[in-house]
């Protein structure tokens, strides 16, 4: 049987709502559909605020063969098989779910088939694609942003779907799909098929798993970061190994714990242990190579090591107060002495005049002169 989310979903951006900067009058996706644009590009976004189905409208609209594949299950020899199929006289399109999946080996390989527009490719991810696709394959795609539905939008949804429910029931599941329509339909459709009536009691008791309590997009997911974070800075190993153990149970990404631990090192332990982001960044390519589940072994390792670390946070606050005279002051001109002087011009005008290896004099703006932001 089909589910209703697939039954309700768009066919094309009439249809559509929701992610105006990109579909609404005059936006990049729109423009591409009218003017039959063929081209590569990333969808980053949430789940559930409409990459999968943009993908299939734009495939559509451009009466192109689509090939949908997950980055989860699929490997070299799907995009392979993608690449040798004979779509005649229609453009080739693969859509790539949870392309951050896919290792740099794999993105290496659909690279030249990218490059010589065999493929058109769609990626969607929920990961920033700076840190999780290639520069290579990523400098030949568009990057679009998705934001997660509002709240109004989520409305209309839920409208689609042909259910009636109360203003108290439609409000509960408004916040607890959080943006993320799939989740938002998905509970309509069990909380029918268990319970029948939609009321928030009903939704309550669909609401069972431990993966939807924690939402990994939600409030739950912040505050045990945050935890974890602190535990980490406190030096309180136990707290932080808990946090940690609790994340990944939760299913939390554990590139994304990794992550934060290489921002910890420089920002909480910096001068004091200069090693400890030599060992995060470590951490973090282990996770990337290992995968879970053993790669909770090389995050607990790494936790324990900077817990135990002394922690120095000057190095973070005088590039903090740094950013605020930056800001608050604009470009300052910098000291002729300390200009590039590449030109007869520029020596003329006394760029680089007055030079001097070691010099004691402040190097700072003239207006900033006397500023010590490091401490």
């Amino acid at each position: 049987m089909e589910p209703l989310a697939s039954k309700i979903r768009p066919k094309s951006l009439d249809e559509f709502i929701g992610q105006d900067h990109l579909v609404g009058k005059g936006k990049p996706i729109k423009v591409a559909i009218e003017k039959g644009l063929l081209f590569s590009f990333i969808m980053w976004g949430p789940p559930g605020v409409g990459k999968t189905t943009l993908a299939r409208i734009y495939a559509s609209s451009l009466v192109a063969r689509l090939f949908e594949l997950s980055a989860v299950s699929a490997g070299k020899e799907d995009v392979k098989k993608v690449v040798n199929f004979d779509t005649g006289d229609k453009p080739k399109i693969l859509f790539l779910d949870e392309i951050h999946r896919f290792n740099k080996a794999q993105q290496d390989y659909l690279l030249p088939f990218v490059e010589t527009g065999q493929l058109t490719l769609i990626g969607a991810t929920t990961e920033n694609p700076s840190f999780e696709v290639i520069p290579a394959l990523l400098s030949r795609c568009r990057v679009f942003v998705l934001n997660e539905f509002s709240d109004d939008e989520m409305i209309k949804i839920i409208n689609r779907a042909g259910t009636k429910m109360d203003k108290e029931a439609t409000s509960w599941l408004v916040a607890m799909a959080n943006g993320d329509a799939r989740q938002g339909i998905t509970m309509i459709e069990n909380t029918s098929k268990f319970y029948g009536k939609l009321t928030v009691d009903n939704f309550k008791k669909t609401l069972q798993s431990k993966y939807l309590r924690y939402d990994k997009k939600g409030e739950e997911h912040y505050n045990t970061i945050s935890a974890f974070i602190k535990s980490m800075r406190a030096s309180q190993v136990n707290a932080a190994m808990y946090y940690l153990a609790r994340m990944i149970d939760s299913g939390e990404d554990p590139k994304f714990i990794a992550r934060r631990m290489v921002i910890f090192a420089s920002e909480d332990i910096g001068l004091a242990q200069p090693t400890a982001l030599v060992v995060a960044n470590e951490v973090f390519r282990a996770v990337e190579t290992i995968g879970l589940p053993e790669c909770g072994i090389n995050l607990a390792h790494g936790v324990a090591y900077l817990c135990q670390c002394k922690k120095d946070r000057s190095s973070y606050d005088a590039y903090k107060l740094a950013t605020a005279d930056v800001k608050k002051h604009g470009n300052l001109p910098v000291p002729l002495k300390i200009r590039n002087a590449p030109t007869n011009l520029m020596k003329e005008l006394n760029y680089g005049k007055d030079y001097s290896k070691y010099d004691k004099e402040s190097y700072l703006p003239e207006k900033l002169k006397n500023k010590k932001y490091f401490k």
